[in-house]
């Protein structure tokens, strides 16, 4: 009995080292971006949703899309934008999947956070585009990150301070003077916008999660999670973070950018 309680105790931890570090910046993207579209409808009414939607919501539904066919899904259906209606929703991918591929079932994990993921990687991809000494920067903090094993105080303070250079780089006065700037901003506010987790998402992640803890159970009892070193563990975490801090950072702009029409609404 002691063996079962250790072994799903054990279990659990792991699992939370896997995901827990995308669920928890999954619901602050969530909570922001919330409150960024109620500020923005707040100053700008219902058309803010479309103009916001315009290009965050493909980039939303792409990305489930993409994660879902790399994981053997069936798309059954797909739209990339459309007016939101009455339940909000202005775009959906459906999809089905064979149940007793352990492959497909984990998969359902990643398809349903695969906004997060995407948005990021799109904004990133506009970055090297329109602003590349922002992007070399951002390139540079993952690859000094990438080396780290210990997770400390003077660890964290080091990635909190390599962003804040790279949110200096970004808003530098010569970006200001750069018009594909202005472009980049709009696009990333977008993305941002919507690159949260709905409802839906959570329910259908939560379904890869039960299957993930549950394989990692049969691995701990053929002991393969042995060969998983407590180092490798943290530097997937420290590259988790900074790789989905970029989501947060434009995700704060955006809110902050939503805060002040608010205020400055006549």
């Amino acid at each position: 009995m002691i063996y079962v309680i250790e072994l799903m105790v054990k279990a659990c931890v792991e699992t939370i080292y896997l995901t827990g570090m995308i669920i928890l910046i999954g619901l602050l993207l969530g909570l922001l971006r919330n409150n960024s579209l109620k500020n923005f409808q707040r100053r700008f009414g219902s058309r803010s949703l479309i103009v916001t939607g315009f290009i965050g919501v493909p980039v939303h539904e792409l990305s489930h899309a993409i994660f879902a066919l790399v994981f053997g899904h069936k798309i059954n259906k797909i739209k990339l934008l459309q007016r939101p209606d009455e339940n909000g929703v202005m775009g959906y991918v459906q999809h089905s999947y064979n149940q007793r591929s352990v492959y497909q079932q984990v998969g359902n994990f990643f398809i349903g956070i695969a906004p997060m993921f995407g948005g990021v990687i799109f904004i990133i991809a506009l970055m090297r585009i329109m602003i590349p000494k922002a992007y070399n920067s951002f390139i540079n903090i993952l690859v000094k990150d990438s080396s780290l094993t210990v997770l400390n105080k003077s660890t964290i303070e080091g990635i909190i301070n390599s962003y804040i250079g790279l949110l200096k780089v970004i808003f530098s006065i010569k970006n200001f003077e750069n018009p594909y700037f202005y472009i980049f901003l709009f696009a990333a506010i977008c993305i941002s916008a919507h690159i949260s987790l709905s409802s839906a998402d959570m329910r259908g992640a939560s379904k890869g999660i039960l299957t993930m803890f549950a394989l990692i159970i049969i691995l701990n009892i053929v002991g393969l999670t042995k060969y998983i070193s407590v180092e490798g563990i943290i530097r997937y975490n420290i590259m988790l973070i900074g790789f989905l801090l970029v989501a947060l950072i434009f995700s704060l702009i955006t809110y902050a950018i939503s805060k002040i029409f608010t205020l400055l609404r006549p």
